[in-house]
């Protein structure tokens, strides 16, 4: 079996425990917020069929596609590295979790900046490496090596930090328009112990907003034009006519004339 479907598989099937329906409420919410002032004609979603993450957003043309069919969710089956899509063509592209799930994804982020039409909008979900869920997460690997293994989050994929993530956007001249941070709560499996600790989300917005488990981002891609300037001799010359001319008249121009067409009238 293709270990990308494995992946896929495991990340789905992760959702429907108590931390990934945390982690989905939260991402659900943010993104059904974002998509719904994003204008345009066509939209994208490339990866995680399992997250609506278009349901909210009016353009006309809307597919979810993916390199793995799921039943009912799925409308295209591509290749996240070479979209079949021509350049400038979408207007949005979300992209939730799916830069940690491919292969390659810096190729990824360059396919989706070409098809992105010149001030498109990209949506990016993912995995804060820096949190208690990326601490946790790192501490399963140290186990593994020693034979134990306690994983908490699906092993698919590699987190991508936030900051990170900024730079790569910004060398392909995309501007980031914002980001936020959810989901402080500890890594635990228990939904009782997850309602207990629902206290800290409200304080990790306020005090360590960086921590949060998982992070939303948007994007816009930039074209910078040419803008013409007027060369200084032109201003020069219209000013020396209009000196000219005042002389010419006989009489001092007071700093209420007003020129019309090379003249001065009071």
């Amino acid at each position: 079996m293709d270990p990308r479907i494995i992946e896929i598989e495991s990340l789905d099937a992760w959702l429907q425990t108590p931390p990934g329906q945390y982690l989905l409420a939260w991402e659900q919410t943010q993104l059904d917020r974002v998509v719904a002032d994003l204008f345009g004609f066509h939209a994208l979603q490339l990866g995680m069929p399992m997250i609506e993450g278009l349901r909210h957003n009016r353009m006309p043309h809307r597919w979810v596609g993916s390199d793995v069919v799921v039943p009912g969710r799925t409308d295209l089956l591509l290749d996240p590295t070479a979209l079949p899509f021509e350049d400038n063509a979408l207007d949005l592209v979300v992209l939730p979790h799916t830069l940690e799930l491919s292969h390659d994804p810096h190729a990824t982020l360059r396919e989706v900046h070409r098809v992105l039409v010149p001030e498109g909008k990209i949506v990016i979900c993912g995995f804060n490496p820096t949190s208690l869920w990326g601490f946790r997460q790192r501490r399963a690997h140290w186990y593994q090596r020693l034979g134990v293994e306690r994983w908490f989050l699906p092993q698919a994929g590699e987190f991508i930090g936030y900051w990170r993530l900024r730079d790569w956007l910004r060398l392909l001249g995309m501007e980031v328009q914002g980001g936020r941070f959810g989901c402080y709560r500890p890594a635990v499996q228990s939904s009782q112990w997850l309602e207990r600790f629902a206290w800290m989300d409200a304080a990790g917005d306020r005090w360590w907003p960086i921590l949060g488990a998982v992070y939303l981002l948007v994007a816009t891609k930039r074209v910078h034009g040419m803008r013409l300037i007027e060369p200084g001799w032109r201003a020069a010359r219209a000013s020396r006519v209009t000196a000219v001319t005042t002389v010419s008249s006989g009489r001092v121009a007071s700093p209420h004339d007003k020129t019309i067409s090379g003249s001065t009238r009071p």
